[in-house]
């Protein structure tokens, strides 16, 4: 038997007391680190998940035949749309991949004409979804949010050297807690994640958006053979710069490949909260039910057009999304001004374009 999900209303979230003021800081936060990098790259770069590790050009296809409760927003009925895929990790700074962190995902959907959008994002027709490959946020709130960049913070000018070294000794302490300590997910955040192929990976938005008349977390998961026999395949950085680039394009080029997007439905609010960003929803309660498949042909994922795109030309926030699909809670809130600012500075202090596409002609061809 299905559970009873709940059902969207505004009252799921609640401002929480000096939310406005941490939001604030934390956007002047990234904001420092935007100002840093630009001083050393002599280029505005993103504030956090700088490093461009592939961008893929594919295609969407909605489900057909899903029940009410999936069949939401973009995908109440079945369709194809284009969509990018930009592959990160999530530091400000472009450092050797032997410092080594969560890796990053971020899926942008051009979507049909005239869905009603956020506010900020009317007349456009794109939506974005943000993944990290792990289920879990593990900061509470907007304050917790900013509390976990703080060390990122105190390090932003320290040398790459020592931050390299430093990733080793996350590594090797993460090592010894076996990857499931309290400390794990700072240690691997700090540089200490395994060297694993980011194509073998299962992605997830940790944070909750609404679907339509419900509430969901979402997760992208590798579905071709190919990719499933990468999760957790070791990668050689050493010496290094750019592996993960390098191992993603070597993959894509040969076979492409097959994600399927899949939504856990909220099924009790007290259990599955929305504006506790720290609870991970109990999928034994609401599993991940698969809504649609993304689909990439064989490409170079590593051309420099596709880098300079995914780097200077496209941003991509939570916040561009249509109105059925609203970020929720307030880490999604305190985002919501953070990525805007990151938007803006490379607007204002690179000489190129930033525009939302609007059909598969403003992409770069595959």
């Amino acid at each position: 038997m299905s559970p009873d999900y709940v059902r969207y209303r505004d009252d799921l979230e609640q401002l929480q007391p000096g939310e406005a003021e941490t939001t604030a800081k934390l956007t002047e936060m990234m904001r420092g680190f935007s100002e840093a990098m630009n001083t050393r790259y002599r280029h505005a770069v993103r504030s956090v998940h700088s490093k461009n590790h592939g961008l893929l050009v594919g295609e969407l296809e909605v489900y057909e035949g899903l029940p009410g409760r999936l069949a939401q927003g973009l995908f109440a009925r079945p369709g194809r749309y284009p969509v990018v895929m930009r592959f990160s990790t999530p530091p400000g700074d472009i450092l050797p991949d032997s410092v080594s962190t969560p890796r990053g995902l971020a899926l942008k959907i051009v979507g049909p004409e005239g869905a009603e959008m956020v506010e900020g994002h009317g007349g456009e027709v794109t939506q974005d979804f943000v993944f990290v490959n792990g289920p879990n946020f593990g900061q509470k709130d907007a304050a917790g949010f900013m509390k976990g960049q703080k060390p990122i913070q105190l390090t932003v000018n320290a040398p790459e050297e020592l931050k390299v070294v430093a990733s080793l000794g996350a590594r090797l302490a993460d090592s010894l807690t076996g990857g499931k300590g309290k400390l794990s997910p700072m240690l691997r955040k700090l540089g200490g994640h395994p060297h694993t192929h980011p194509l073998g990976e299962t992605f997830y938005t940790q944070l909750p958006h609404r679907w339509g008349d419900y509430v969901g977390k979402l997760s992208l998961v590798p579905v071709s053979a190919h990719l499933r026999r990468l999760k957790d395949q070791h990668i050689r950085v050493v010496g290094e710069t750019d592996a993960l680039r390098d191992n993603i394009a070597a993959v894509i080029a040969r076979e492409g490949g097959e994600w399927e997007l899949k939504v856990q439905l909220c099924a009790d609010e007290r259990t599955m909260p929305v504006e506790d960003a720290s609870v991970l929803w109990d999928e034994g309660l609401s599993p991940f039910l698969a809504v649609a498949r993304v689909r990439v042909a064989p490409q170079d994922s590593a051309r420099p057009d596709k880098l300079v795109y995914g780097d200077d030309r496209v941003s991509f926030s939570p916040w561009h999304a249509q109105a059925a699909h609203r970020p929720l809670g307030a880490v999604m809130r305190a985002r919501r001004a953070a990525y805007r600012m990151s938007a803006d500075f490379r607007r204002e202090h690179n000489d190129e374009p930033m525009t939302e596409p609007r059909s598969q002609a403003d992409l770069p061809r595959p």
